[in-house]
């Protein structure tokens, strides 16, 4: 293995070990030497890779980010069905990780997004960003479905891409500080009102 290859490897290894555990302790609980005893990765060898826990953090985010948005587009692509059944199925994978997963789970945005915006503003934009795309990749979708016809042409895509995300982010805090399923729930109901369908009763007023 080259060297150029080694180090990929070994940076990559440190932000998977990382993610694992920050999903469950936080950011600030966190140290630098367990995430390194962890990866076996000698501490000096951290700052070859990273300029501080900072550093960590926003290329942490960057990385779970640019996954995500790989998964997602490839979940809401047209060959996977209309365009309001693919958000459909998306926003019932939260309920349904969830659930599978316990009051334990969620996902690393979420984990963070309370906890380091307001200590580490690269940190901050680096959520902002990569929810933003989030976003815009919703949206994305509704516009298909207007123009397919399984979504109310009337709809305002980013408008409602946004508020929907702020749902699903709200509702799996909720899920965690209630530790009940019903906060997820009603997100998927109020999800299929909004998420109007071309041929409803509703679109034609």
């Amino acid at each position: 293995m080259s060297r150029a290859n080694h180090s990929a490897d070994t940076r990559e290894h440190l932000l998977a070990i990382g993610e694992n555990i920050i999903l469950g302790k936080g950011f600030a609980a966190v140290g630098l030497a367990e995430i390194l005893s962890c990866a076996g990765v000698p501490k000096g060898s951290f700052y070859h890779y990273f300029a501080s826990k900072e550093g960590y953090g926003v290329e942490l985010l960057r990385r779970y980010f640019l996954n995500y948005d790989e998964k997602l587009v490839l979940l809401l692509r047209a060959d996977h069905g209309q365009a309001r059944d693919c958000l459909l199925r998306y926003f019932d994978g939260w309920v349904e990780r969830h659930q599978c997963d316990g009051a334990s789970h969620t996902c690393l945005a979420v984990k963070l997004a309370a906890e380091v915006s307001d200590l580490s503003e690269p940190m901050r934009d680096a959520l902002a960003e990569g929810m933003g795309r989030v976003i815009v990749r919703l949206a994305d979708a509704i516009k298909r479905g207007q123009t397919e016809g399984s979504l109310c042409p009337t709809l305002a895509p980013d408008t409602l891409a946004a508020s929907l995300y702020s749902l699903w982010v709200g509702s799996a805090l909720l899920y965690k500080v209630q530790r009940s399923s019903e906060p997820m729930l009603n997100a998927l109901r109020l999800t299929e009102t909004m998420l109007v369908a071309a041929d409803s009763a509703a679109c034609k007023h």
